[in-house]
C-alpha cells in the first residue's frame, strides 16, 4: 500500500472538513502534519487526506454553490463514511450587529431562496424536509470552549445558504424573512441537508469575510485568506477535542 493509500484508508470513519474554495482549504494543508500527495478527484471536487493533531481528517473541496457542495459531500459520505462533517471557510455577515472577522458557529441552517409558502411550508423550507436543519448537539458542545479572537466576536445561531449572493441591494427581504440569521453562504445548508438525510452529525464554523449591507461605520470586507485561517483554527480546535475514535 502506498503512503497516499494508507492516509486515505485512515480517513475512513474520520471527520470530514468541507470547504468551497482553494483559499479555504489552504490553512488546513498548512496546519496538517501529513498531507497526501495526490488528492482524489470527485467530479469537480477534490478530496485530500490529512493528519491534524495526530488524527486523520478528510478535507473535501467542493467548489462554490449548493449543488457542488451536496454532490461532493454525498460522494465523501459514500466513500469514507465520515463520523462527522464540518463546514468551514468564509461567509457573509447578515445581521446588522455582526462584523468582518467574527466567527459563526452554526446551530441551525435554512435556505434563503426556497419558497413553497403557497403550499403551507415555512420560508426557506424544502417540501418534505424540516423547516431547519440542526447542528449536532455534541459538535456544538465541542465548540463551546472556543474563545473569540481579540477584537472579534463569536456568535452561535442561524446560518443561511442560497444560490444567490446576498448584497446590500437584495439583503432587505432576507433580513425581513430571517431576522435572527447571522450569516449567509452558498454551501452550508445543502451540506446540512445531505447530512440530515444520511444521519451524520454536522456543524458549520465559518468566519465573516464581508457584510451584506454594512452600516456607515463598519468595515465591510476582510481578505479571504485571513478569515479562512480564523475558521480553520477554530475547526482544528474543535476536532482536537473530539474522542480519538471521532465518534459523535
Amino acid at each position: 500500500m502506498t503512503a497516499d493509500a494508507a492516509l486515505f484508508a485512515a480517513c475512513v470513519g474520520a471527520p470530514a472538513v468541507v470547504v468551497a474554495m482553494p483559499a479555504e482549504a489552504q490553512p488546513f494543508l498548512e496546519l496538517a502534519s501529513e498531507v497526501g500527495t495526490v488528492p482524489q478527484p470527485v467530479g469537480g471536487a477534490q478530496l485530500s487526506a490529512l493528519v491534524l493533531d495526530g488524527s486523520p481528517v478528510l478535507l473535501v473541496r467542493t467548489g462554490i454553490g449548493l449543488v457542488n457542495a451536496a454532490s461532493a459531500v454525498t460522494a465523501a459520505l459514500e466513500r469514507f463514511e465520515p463520523s462527522a462533517v464540518v463546514s468551514a471557510g468564509s461567509c457573509g455577515g447578515l445581521r446588522s450587529d455582526v462584523n468582518v472577522g467574527d466567527l459563526v458557529v452554526g446551530t441551525e441552517f435554512r435556505y434563503t431562496d426556497a419558497d413553497a409558502t403557497a403550499f403551507g411550508y415555512a420560508p426557506g423550507q424544502v417540501p418534505g424536509m424540516p423547516e431547519a436543519y440542526r447542528a449536532s448537539t455534541e459538535l456544538v458542545a465541542a465548540a463551546a470552549s472556543l474563545a473569540a479572537r481579540q477584537g472579534h466576536a463569536l456568535w452561535r445561531g442561524t446560518m443561511l445558504s442560497g444560490g444567490s449572493f446576498v448584497t446590500a441591494e437584495n439583503v432587505g427581504a432576507t433580513r425581513e424573512l430571517f431576522p435572527e440569521a447571522l450569516s449567509t453562504d452558498m454551501e452550508s445548508t445543502a451540506l446540512a441537508q445531505v447530512c440530515h438525510s444520511h444521519g451524520r452529525p454536522f456543524l458549520a464554523l465559518r468566519s465573516i469575510s464581508d457584510l451584506c449591507g454594512p452600516a456607515a461605520d463598519q468595515q465591510f470586507h476582510m481578505e479571504l485568506d485571513v478569515v479562512a485561517r480564523i475558521s480553520a483554527t477554530a475547526v482544528a480546535e474543535v476536532l482536537r477535542g473530539l474522542p480519538r475514535s471521532a465518534g459523535v
